[in-house]
């Protein structure tokens, strides 16, 4: 009995050391993402799964819900650790600056703010019936326009129809984004606004079931956005025969300094080697490239860095 109890308690033993070390190689991550029933929460948990899957579930991510990505840029001032969180890179530059909605905030937490790889953007689509005649902005005056109510693509709907001399000259439908494609199909609007990532699925019912324009801006318009260009490539949409030219605002994923380089490192090189799976099941994901690094403000995390090295991806002297 005295053996048997001796094995016992080193078969015990090994067991606890065993899950000792498992738990001492699992490495594990906080991304802060968006509200649930957001596609930017889709992404992040596809990203979980990329990554888990990626590392042999070295690295395991856990996703929280956010009501926006000025919450996700607040919290890098207490969080600790391993904490990524997505937004725009244009927020971040806020923060560092105390300014916007981080006036009289400490910027010293902010400025320890790295890049690790752009995500799908939210790109703007002005959808148009075909026989409505719109081909360009000019001739949406006089047209009526659905653009949603406190989006993101609502406010810069808006601003863009004042900033192409159409204030005043559209008549703007009352009515909830989630309406657009079934008033679009009925005739009661001439097109509507939707800003995401693309291809954006209420587009794609659009152009499934009406003869659709998706207009492009001008390279003077583009100017004028200040936004970063987006080419939807031909064919993206039912019926769309030619690229797409379009302001989109860049979405991010961040970390901060507290994170050591090879997290960094393998959350980066993991991520840019399963995009082209997750591409497979969710198209949004087809659409980042490397050329996007180029739309970071700021500085990028050393061991993202140590990757976009390996993989001779461009980086710019300011972002090291």
């Amino acid at each position: 009995m005295n053996i048997l109890r001796t094995l016992g308690v080193i078969t015990a033993g090994i067991m606890a050391l065993s899950a000792a070390s498992a738990a001492q190689a699992e490495t594990r991550v906080t991304l802060k993402s968006a509200k649930a029933a957001s596609s930017y929460y889709q992404m992040a948990a596809q990203l979980s799964e990329a990554m888990k899957t990626g590392t042999n579930g070295d690295v395991i991510i856990t996703v929280e819900e956010s009501q926006g990505s000025v919450q996700n840029v607040m919290e890098a001032m207490v969080r600790s650790g391993n904490y990524v969180f997505t937004s725009p890179p244009g927020l971040v530059g806020l923060a560092q600056n105390s300014k916007g909605p981080f006036e009289g905030r400490p910027t010293e937490k902010f400025e320890a703010v790295r890049a690790l790889f752009p995500i799908p953007s939210l790109t703007m689509h002005f959808v148009m019936r075909s026989d409505s005649g719109a081909t360009d902005f000019a001739g949406l005056e006089g047209k009526t326009i659905l653009l949603g109510k406190g989006s993101f693509g609502a406010k810069e709907g808006e601003k863009y129809l004042d900033l192409f001399g159409l204030g005043g000259k559209v008549e703007l439908a009352d009515a909830e984004l989630s309406n657009a494609v079934a008033a679009l199909k009925n005739g009661q609007i001439d097109g509507f606004v939707t800003a995401g990532s693309w291809p954006a699925p209420n587009v794609i019912e659009a152009a499934a079931g009406t003869d659709v324009n998706v207009l492009s801006l001008s390279d003077e318009q583009l100017a004028l956005t200040k936004r970063d260009k987006t080419v939807i490539p031909a064919g993206t949409y039912s019926g769309q025969d030619e690229d797409i030219t379009t302001a989109s605002l860049s979405v991010v994923a961040f970390a901060t300094t507290e994170m050591d380089d090879e997290t960094a490192y393998q959350l980066t090189k993991t991520f840019w080697e399963q995009k082209a799976k997750m591409g497979e099941s969710s198209s949004w994901w087809n659409g980042v490239s490397p050329d996007m690094l180029g739309n970071i403000a700021g500085k990028i995390h050393p061991g993202a860095l140590r990757y976009y090295a390996e993989a001779g991806f461009p980086v710019r002297d300011d972002q090291r």
